[in-house]
């Protein structure tokens, strides 16, 4: 399912305009980035959370000519789905 597919299911069960529901799908973008940006944890009841990781630097391996690369320590997005949520598919 792409951008407009979601946004079109959504619009359908919601008896939203598509219009209305891609400006609340980019404005929820919006806010989880800055949320994350700010060092915040986003916590959706019923569903999961999301957080930032800090994955700490390393070595790699570049895989066509076999040498050393140095990876740099980033912030990486992630998204943990809650128990409760799972639960819907087994």
């Amino acid at each position: 399912m792409n951008k407009t597919e979601f946004i079109r299911a959504i619009s359908d069960k919601a008896g939203i305009t598509m219009k209305d529901i891609n400006v609340v799908y980019d404005a929820m973008l919006d806010v989880v980035t800055e949320a994350l940006k700010a060092g915040d944890k986003i916590q959706l009841v019923g569903v999961g959370s999301i957080e930032l990781k800090k994955v700490e630097a390393k070595t790699g391996i570049n895989p066509r000519t076999k040498e050393a690369v140095e990876i740099p320590a980033c912030n990486k997005p992630v998204f943990k789905f809650g128990d409760a949520y799972k639960k819907n598919f087994n």
